[in-house]
């Protein structure tokens, strides 16, 4: 687990996530623990353990140290309306992950927390760290992200659904590609590869992202294809078996 917690705080430092000062005169900080979390396969299979950095947002006052909170994230009938076009259409379904997505949004307020257990710097222990941008638990986090993912792919010419925030659309011509993100989940969804590596590149350069090619699952679903059928399916028979095994059902003789 130690390992974990180095990766996740070499993350912070190559990215310059704070700096040490004294804390100024009437300034408050927040604190910060250390939470784990277990990720799985399409079958729920436990097969990367990570450990995560949380700033105590609860600590924060409004107005003083954030202002707006609000975020929105796809809605999962929109997800699955998607993966239905897609499947008829015979589009191409890949994923991508955005890499401690929150580190991207733009902090503009003064925000300070203790150093992190285990990593306290021996020489300046009685520093505090001023935040420089954002990390998990801040209350303003997600909201930051969004807009600054916003930004960035509009930049790149898609056009934000509506009524549903985080669904975008780009079209030239015949080809037609939809984005959409849920948090740091990313599908792209479209029916001209060229294009679709290109918008994949541009994330790339736009924030640290992980390619994990055709979508297998998604929000704990995992997704079925047939392509040569024209099929395509949604299952979340992991999630089924963790509820029957909650409950001790999983014997179906019992």
């Amino acid at each position: 687990m130690a390992k974990c917690h180095e990766l996740d705080m070499q993350s912070m430092y190559d990215n310059q996530v704070w700096k040490l000062v004294d804390l100024p005169e009437g300034g408050k900080t927040i604190g910060c623990k250390w939470v784990y979390k277990k990720k799985t396969d399409m079958d729920g299979k436990v097969h990367t353990f990570k450990a995560r950095l949380l700033a105590k947002g609860f600590g924060q006052t409004q107005g003083v140290d954030y202002d707006e909170t609000f975020s929105t994230v796809a809605m999962l009938k929109s997800i699955r309306i998607l993966i239905a076009i897609a499947g008829y259409y015979d589009h191409e379904i890949w994923k991508m992950d955005v890499k401690i997505a929150f580190i991207n949004g733009k902090l503009l307020e003064d925000v300070f927390m203790t150093q992190p257990e285990g990593f306290v710097h021996p020489e300046n222990s009685r520093k505090v760290c001023k935040l420089q941008r954002f990390i998990y638990g801040l209350k303003q986090a997600s909201q930051s992200w969004n807009l600054r993912f916003d930004e960035a792919i509009k930049d790149f010419g898609f056009i934000k659904n509506e009524d549903e925030p985080c669904v975008y659309k780009k079209v030239n011509g015949s080809v037609v590609i939809f984005l959409v993100m849920y948090v740091d989940d990313i599908l792209l969804i479209g029916n001209d590869i060229p294009t679709l590596k290109n918008v994949k590149s541009w994330l790339g350069k736009c924030f640290s992202m992980k390619d994990l090619g055709d979508v297998a699952y998604i929000l704990g679903i995992r997704i079925y294809r047939d392509r040569s059928k024209g099929l395509i399916g949604l299952s979340q028979s992991a999630y089924i078996d963790n509820v029957l095994n909650r409950f001790g059902l999983q014997d179906p003789k019992r």
